[in-house]
């Protein structure tokens, strides 16, 4: 299977971060990867995206324009590319910043309070990884036992001690993604 992913959202949401631990846990698992980051001018605020891509076989193109999965973080994302995606895409939204619903039939949608599900854990700035939690939850992407060890090596040294709360993010997005819509 091939998973051609775009995260997006705004500066500041972990976008970035988000596709490098998905590009890593994919790598872990034995897959094919690409990442490609993407924001604006602003580091904070301004637009942020990455396209993901992770295959069993060798990746033609790194570019995603054509998404079959779509991390959508905040409203203008979802306005800019829910129309770009597969026919029978899986399209993710954050229900917490996103009041507006989704256009396409053809496609699977899960609303998840992503940075609702952060906030009530004391961090808002988790909502990366429990949308990464709410990925594997539904579409599976990578595997969990991955992403773990993923954080482990990314949250080593001066940040281990956001390795716990990391977790439990990843566990609160994958249970809400897994509960009844």
């Amino acid at each position: 299977m091939t998973y051609e992913i775009i995260l997006a959202g705004f500066g500041g949401q972990g976008i970035l971060f988000l596709g490098k631990m998905i590009a890593l846990a994919g790598m872990i698992d034995g897959k094919e990867v690409s990442w490609i980051p993407s924001y604006g001018p602003e580091m904070r605020g301004g637009t942020a995206n990455c396209s993901v891509v992770v295959s069993d076989r060798r990746i033609g193109t790194p570019v995603v324009t054509r998404p079959n999965v779509l991390v959508a973080m905040n409203r203008p994302s979802l306005e800019k590319f829910e129309s770009t995606m597969q026919p029978g895409g899986h399209l993710l939204i954050n229900k917490t910043l996103i009041e507006i619903p989704h256009t396409r039939q053809d496609i699977d949608v899960t609303y998840l309070e992503i940075t609702g599900l952060a906030g009530e854990l004391g961090n808002p700035r988790m909502a990366n990884i429990v949308a990464l939690g709410g990925l594997i939850g539904r579409v599976g992407l990578v595997s969990r036992d991955a992403v773990i060890e993923a954080l482990k090596k990314e949250l080593s040294g001066k940040k281990a001690a956001l390795l716990d709360l990391n977790l439990k993010a990843l566990d609160a997005g994958q249970q809400a993604a897994l509960l009844p819509a």
